[in-house]
């Protein structure tokens, strides 16, 4: 699984790590630090998280530009520095007037335009690793590593957040409690908030540590083609004529995921709103496990050394693997035995069950794609792409399944129906994750495959652009909360991802023609 990969893959992924938990710790609470400091309803919140999701996927377009012209490298040093300011203006304490409006405006603005100078050209950076025929055949493996570890940064953001959250309300004499409106109680409640955006700042700190620390490992990917022809390396010519195909191509696959970004980005709105109006937040018995991060992380880890323990060709190894799995199972059960029965969970550390599913279940994805390959099986990236658009239909099945007589958020106003056992949401979130492993790797992996060499930086960007199109969409369960059933919001994710799984599957010819 790791094995015959350049070493800058390593390097380039955990530069990313850093700098997406730091991301994603903010975007743990964001909602929830809105609707705590301004009053905003899931609505109005909503409505911004969705804006700020789209600003931040649709800036890649121009610092895809940007780097076509001046190289990736510089273009990702330079995001690294703004999104640090931004991150830095969110951490200040301001009031809740409009001085605090303007701040956190002025900083998510530095944050999405950071985003775009540093996402899509890090990623088109791992793509030239693949350029070399030496790692050509382990593009799409490569790609689905590079996306495990953002989710390992991913894993433990929220439970940063919630710990955060508690202690600063714990030093003022609060404990997290959903239900309270006081506003001694919101203060310290968005002032805890406001701290998890620190977190960002001394992560991309050791972001940079890491990107500069080994640089020499990946500096051939950082030119552009132009720069790399003037080193003397020929970068693949196309005619017009497959240039063109080639672009059409990739819209095409722009387009189809548009709807499940739509879809999928409900992890930090509808279904957040879900889990803090209907899910039952005092865990108990064996459930509590899903709210231990580090049992988690060990479980994950736990996957790793057993495939480790049958993969390797050294029986020394294969023993040694073997043995550090039992006793990673082992701490994982013991830290769970040590929790307190039953625990207290937030709406937050829902979120968190996404990217430990991506970690743990990417080792069963390669395995099986693998296995087809080696029987002549292969399945295209636009084929698992129309495929996780379907399983995404059906993760929203199982909150469909989930809502059958519930009073509608409408009807239930500020109040709580707080009787649904996580199991539903975590069983959402699983399939929902299936879905991304079909999807998300698989469509990086296609644009750094198709995108002619002059537009590699664009044609990136715009893969961000149409999950920029499908974040602001995504606000539109949001804004029909309040107002139509809930089942209904859920019925128009479903109907959306089978549509665009219907048209994948049609243009599937045309699609497969460029890879």
């Amino acid at each position: 699984m790791f094995e015959n990969q350049p070493k800058g893959l390593y390097a380039l992924a955990l530069a990313n790590t850093g700098e997406r938990f730091g991301y994603y710790t903010m975007l743990a609470i964001f909602t929830l630090f809105m609707q705590a400091k301004f009053g905003w309803s899931e609505g109005v919140a909503g409505q911004v998280y969705a804006i700020f999701l789209a600003v931040v996927y649709f800036s890649p377009v121009f610092g895809g530009m940007l780097a076509d012209k001046i190289g990736y490298g510089k273009c990702v040093v330079l995001g690294l520095t703004t999104m640090f300011i931004g991150y830095l203006g969110l951490a200040i304490p301001t009031d809740a007037g409009t001085t605090g409006l303007v701040v956190m405006i002025a900083g998510l603005a530095c944050v999405s335009l950071g985003t775009g100078l540093f996402k899509g050209n890090l990623q088109v950076m791992v793509g030239n690793l693949y350029d070399d025929p030496k790692y050509a055949s382990r593009r799409d493996d490569a790609f689905s590593l590079f996306y495990m570890c953002i989710n390992i940064g991913a894993m433990f953001a929220p439970s940063m957040a919630k710990w955060i959250t508690n202690q600063y309300l714990a030093g003022r004499g609060f404990v997290y409690d959903a239900a309270n409106v006081q506003p001694d109680y919101l203060e310290a409640l968005y002032g805890g908030y406001g701290l998890c955006f620190g977190v960002a700042c001394v992560s991309l700190i050791i972001s940079g540590v890491i990107y500069f620390a080994c640089k020499s490992w990946f500096a051939h990917a950082t030119n552009t083609a132009k720069q790399a022809q003037n080193d003397n390396n020929a970068a693949e010519e196309l005619t017009p004529t497959e240039t063109k195909e080639r672009i059409t191509a990739l819209m095409l696959v722009f387009a189809v995921v548009i709807f499940f970004w739509m879809a999928f980005h409900q992890n930090g709105s509808a279904l957040t709103f879900f889990a803090k109006k209907y899910t039952d937040l005092t865990v108990s018995g064996n459930m509590r496990i899903w709210f231990n991060i580090f049992s988690l992380a060990l479980i994950a880890l736990a996957v790793y050394t057993g495939f480790a323990s049958f993969q390797s060709k050294v029986r020394s190894t294969r023993i040694t693997c073997g043995v550090a799995t039992i006793i990673l199972v082992g701490i994982a059960i013991a830290m769970f035995l040590n929790m307190e029965n039953p625990t207290m969970a937030q709406p937050s550390d829902f979120q968190q069950f996404n990217p430990f599913f991506v970690v743990a279940l990417t080792p069963f994805s390669l395995l099986f794609f693998g296995a087809l390959a080696a029987r002549g099986r292969s399945v295209s990236a636009p084929s698992r792409i129309a495929w996780g658009m379907l399983v995404a239909a059906l993760g929203f099945g199982v909150i469909t399944l989930a809502s059958i007589g519930l009073i509608s958020p409408m009807d239930l106003g500020n109040n709580t129906q707080s009787i649904l056992s996580p199991n539903w949401l975590i069983g959402t979130y699983f399939t929902l994750t299936v879905a991304e492993l079909l999807l998300s790797p698989m469509g990086i992996s296609f644009v750094s495959k198709v995108a002619p060499p002059k537009y590699k930086g664009l044609m990136m960007g715009g893969w961000f652009a149409a999950t920029a199109i499908g974040n602001y969409l995504s606000s539109i369960p949001s804004m029909l909360w309040n107002k139509i059933p809930l089942m209904y919001n859920w019925a128009i994710l479903i109907a959306l991802c089978v549509i665009a799984a219907l048209f994948m599957f049609a243009m599937m010819k045309r699609l497969e023609k460029v890879c």
